[in-house]
């Protein structure tokens, strides 16, 4: 199986919001749409649940919340990069704005990641923080102003557009994504219109009156955004 991501892709977020079996029943909805439409999905959840998801759902990029850069050893209550590897996990996020790293253990980690083939999702948040972020070469880099996370406002058009090529000068093979405060299947075929590579949600989902309709309803707006400007 290759762990190379198409765009424009798709990242199902729940954080802490779910767990167990509600966050299983959501990553089986995910499934069933990353086959049904032939995109790719990356769906990120509580650690203990993440060996169970990449085991009953193959065609989803399962990706950690989390991951740190120690090695086989010493390190009790870190989260190790082999376990997840051997656990299904195929990609981790990386330096969100309610986990942050420092730009120290953020170079080490993903140095480690690339080691055991796990992509990495960094988040960086005004232009600056994407350029300096860029120069590591992350697989992926998720922009989105720390001020508009869980807001259900996006960014504004110049701002997506000023990070992308912010991104893409320095590091052309990194792949952008466009992600706060996305809620609707408007925002969504809006941050890919923006030349981004992928969009995703958290609270526009799981939060949303009916979490599945509303995620049915991105995932065929990523489609049509596929449609419109990537064919």
């Amino acid at each position: 199986m290759t762990n190379t991501l198409r765009s424009p892709f798709f990242v199902v977020n729940p954080k802490s919001y779910l767990y167990g079996e509600e966050e299983y029943k959501l990553a089986a909805v995910a499934e069933e749409l990353a086959v049904k439409y032939d995109v790719d999905i990356l769906f990120t959840g509580q650690l203990v649940d993440l060996a169970r998801i990449a085991h009953d759902f193959p065609h989803l990029f399962v990706c950690a919340q989390a991951m740190e850069s120690l090695k086989p050893g010493r390190g009790m209550g870190h989260i190790l990069p082999e376990a997840l590897k051997a656990a299904g996990v195929r990609a981790t996020f990386l330096n969100h704005a309610e986990n942050p790293m420092t730009m120290s253990e953020l170079t080490k980690t993903i140095a480690r990641a690339k080691e055991v083939g796990i992509l990495t999702v960094v988040c960086a948040d005004d232009v600056a923080d994407a350029k300096a972020i860029a120069q590591l070469h992350p697989d992926v880099m998720v922009c989105e102003l720390t001020s508009l996370i869980g807001t259900g406002k996006t960014a504004d058009e110049s701002y997506m557009k000023a990070t992308n090529e912010a991104v893409k000068t320095i590091s052309p093979e990194t792949k952008t994504l466009q992600a706060a405060g996305i809620s609707t299947a408007e925002d969504v075929y809006k941050a890919i219109a923006s030349g981004a590579d992928g969009t995703g949600g958290t609270s526009g989902i799981v939060c949303a009156k009916d979490p599945v309709a509303t995620l049915r309803e991105m995932i065929a707006a990523l489609d049509k955004a596929r449609t419109d400007f990537y064919k």
